[in-house]
């Protein structure tokens, strides 16, 4: 069904209704119609790692480790995986008329923010700070999702609609004050593209202001660029209780029939929270039409109908049993195996099991199912974390000792002990092993949504870029033991490695790898596949290298604009190859793209996937971003001392620049084109040993 026909019937079934009626179907918990036969349907559920929520689903990697894949490809398939995980547990669901929240098919799913700044909690719900990055991981995943069958398989969501990216602590009054320039070049293209390429069925609203208007209730967001510019033809819903904050903190409206009128005419059409219960009072105050109630309503309905809701439909018969199943699962377990970017290696990776007798395994997230989950996750039937995995690979062959080595964030364990109580078992396990491997990080306690799961700190946001200070105890112990240390990181931003990349022989950046990541990082630990991630987020040697965290301005911020040398840069990510890109040209033109020929040698016998960036930057504009911007990328295999050659397209878009007013046009003729498998920076040269090619290209 097209949706000029689902639209039809929208307009018929909501023709037939009561002014109460419309209104009630435009709260996320819409209530049955007996008399039309219209079932409840709560339209809140969540995916942006797997079906969330609802109980048992496969559970991927948290959405920044999969934006470390850099593999388009990989989001696609877990997009499409995910929407029949969710037709599956939709279709047990309501034959037993169970339509709670968390049950439906609508997923307010991916978030497309820009990971601007790394204090943000819920920057790990991303897909990192690059706006060419995230539009093209966030189309992937939306196609995958939604489908192109003749009903949708499931609904995606971009959120939040927009200038988004903490802090968490104020958001519900927040202003983002943002110019034209970065508006246009940074926070909305990664949107326009989820609604003009991908054909997104649902864009949510943002908590804060942009510029003083509420985003639910944003003219310029919503209907000037939204509906006016790219044409989007889906409905809107509004964050959950934002539209509240209109009269109770943004202080926009005085009662909540002004902030629910203001919301529906702006055009949001869904309201998570209660506000939208004074509609029907808003019209008797003439706030709010009858005609702008039904509009919103068709566009909903509009949704039930292409998702087939009303009628048999081909997903109807996926089984149960589809809900992990092991093609699920074992996809869970690539794109782990795809997420770990090695940061620091002296040669102690990967390790050779033949020549260890005793492993240590250190740290309170070797052993927790939370670091290995993130945040809006759903249930595993199996987790299998850093240590699990470990055992699992070793065999009988090694001894495996392990030492919680200190509470996550508290000084100490137990609570009668002394301060850092388990610090003397952690130097006890060193000193037995041949080798450490020290698992550190966060979990969703200490970065996430404001309010959400319990966060230990208030906001969720993070004070600064440090581990805690158990941890920090934690590392200088196993330091001062002679036993090699391997690092595991496990968090979703950036953190300050200083202290482990002068004290310890590796670091793998794991994330929030997956229910079954452990596996995955034990693969990777002992070679049997190279990683290959990179990062899609910058680290940076401290926050002084930073603005203010309200300062929603680009400059100074992430690789394009960023000051100084990054700790970790963008775009790297070391293998256990000798790859390199030799050279690249142009050859040729395709409609509006430019094509280049890339060819790549890898120099050891160590097979392994690599990502090829290409980056470029307008010689001539004065509007050009300081540093070249990512125009392109794929992930490439390379077989052990092979060469390869490949053709990898530019899209026109990619030679434009943005002006202060916001403008984005072609404004010179010289270009310069890299080409490599890291961005083209002086840290990143620094710590690879190599550049990539440079070209010139005119045109």
């Amino acid at each position: 069904m097209n949706r000029e026909e689902a639209r039809k019937k929208a307009e018929a079934l909501v023709g037939q209704m009561t002014l109460m009626e419309k209104a009630s179907q435009l709260r996320y918990d819409a209530p049955a119609i007996p008399r039309l036969n219209i079932p409840a349907y709560n339209w809140w559920n969540e995916a942006l790692h797997g079906v969330a929520r609802a109980g048992t689903a496969t559970v991927f990697p948290q959405a920044i480790g999969m934006a470390a894949t850099f593999d388009e490809e990989l989001l696609h398939s877990t997009g499409e995986v995910i929407a029949r995980e969710g037709r599956a547990k939709y279709n047990a669901a309501s034959a037993l008329d169970d339509r709670d929240i968390y049950k439906g098919l609508t997923f307010w799913a991916p978030n497309v923010n820009i990971f601007r700044d790394p204090r943000w909690g819920r920057g790990h719900e991303t897909y990192g700070e690059d706006p060419y990055l995230t539009s093209r991981l966030g189309v992937a995943y939306i196609e995958g999702m939604q489908g192109d069958g003749e009903t949708m398989t499931a609904a995606a969501c971009a959120k939040h609609f927009a200038v988004h990216s903490g802090p968490e602590a104020c958001r519900h009054e927040f202003d983002a004050q943002v110019g034209e320039k970065d508006l246009r070049e940074t926070y909305l293209p990664a949107f326009e593209a989820c609604v003009k390429e991908a054909h997104v069925e649902s864009v949510m609203g943002a908590y804060n202001r942009v510029n003083g208007e509420p985003c639910c209730g944003s003219y310029m967001l919503l209907r000037d660029i939204l509906r006016g510019e790219w044409g989007f033809e889906g409905h809107v819903v509004s964050d959950c209780w934002a539209i509240k904050d209109f009269h109770e903190h943004h202080m926009v409206t005085g009662t909540a029939a002004q902030s629910a009128a203001l919301a529906i005419d702006a055009g949001c059409d869904l309201n998570c929270g209660s506000t939208y219960l004074h509609l029907v009072n808003a019209h008797k105050q003439g706030l709010v039409t009858e005609e702008q109630i039904t509009e919103s309503a068709v566009r909903l309905f509009t949704t039930r109908y292409l998702l087939g809701l009303f009628d048999k439909t081909e997903y109807d018969s996926i089984p149960y049993d589809t809900v992990e199943c092991p093609e699920h699962l074992a996809l869970s377990e690539r794109a782990a195996r795809e997420s770990v970017v090695l940061l620091k290696n002296n040669g102690i990776l990967p390790l050779k099991k033949e020549t260890i007798r005793t492993i240590g395994v250190i740290g309170p997230n070797a052993d927790s199912r939370a670091s290995l989950i993130g945040n809006y996750h759903g249930t595993a039937s199996e987790y299998i974390t850093v240590l699990d995995g470990i055992r699992r690979y070793a065999g009988d062959t090694v001894r495996i000792l392990y030492s919680e080595g200190s509470h996550l964030f508290l000084n100490k364990t137990e609570g009668l002990a002394w301060d850092f109580d388990r610090l003397s078992e952690a130097r006890t396990v060193a000193r037995n092993s041949d080798v450490v491997i020290l698992c550190l990080g966060l979990d969703e306690t200490l970065e996430g949504e404001e309010g959400d799961t319990g966060n230990s700190y208030a906001s969720g946001d993070k004070t600064d870029l440090q581990l805690p200070e158990s941890q920090r105890k934690l590392m200088e112990a196993v330091a001062m033991e002679d036993t090699p240390v391997i690092l595991c990181l496990m968090a979703g931003s950036d953190i300050d490695l200083s202290f482990a990349a002068e004290h310890f022989d590796a670091i793998v950046d794991l994330w929030y790898p997956g229910a079954r990541g452990g596996m995955a990082a034990a693969e990777i630990l002992f070679g049997d596949c190279s990683p290959s991630g990179k990062l899609p987020v910058t680290f940076y040697e401290s926050l002084e290298q930073l603005p203010d965290f309200e300062d929603y301005s680009m400059k100074g911020r992430t690789y394009r604009y960023m000051e100084g040398k990054a700790q970790y840069p963008f775009g790297f990510g070391l293998t256990y190859a000798d790859t390199e890109v030799t050279s690249v040209k142009v050859s040729g033109k395709e409609k509006d793209a430019l094509c280049l020929e890339v060819q790549m040698e890898n120099r050891s016998s160590v097979p392994t996937d690599d990502v090829l960036q290409i980056y470029i930057r307008d010689l001539e504009s004065p509007f050009e971003t300081p540093h070249p911007h990512l125009a392109a990328f794929r992930r490439v295999h390379l077989n052990g001392n092979g060469q390869l050659c490949t053709n990898i397209s530019l899209r026109a878009d990619c030679f434009t620049v943005v002006d202060e007013n916001g403008k984005r046009f072609r404004d010179g003729k010289r270009y310069e084109i890299f080409a490599g498998f890291s961005q083209p920076d002086e840290r990143s040269a620094e710590l690879t040993g190599k550049k990539p090619v440079r070209i010139e290209y005119e045109g």
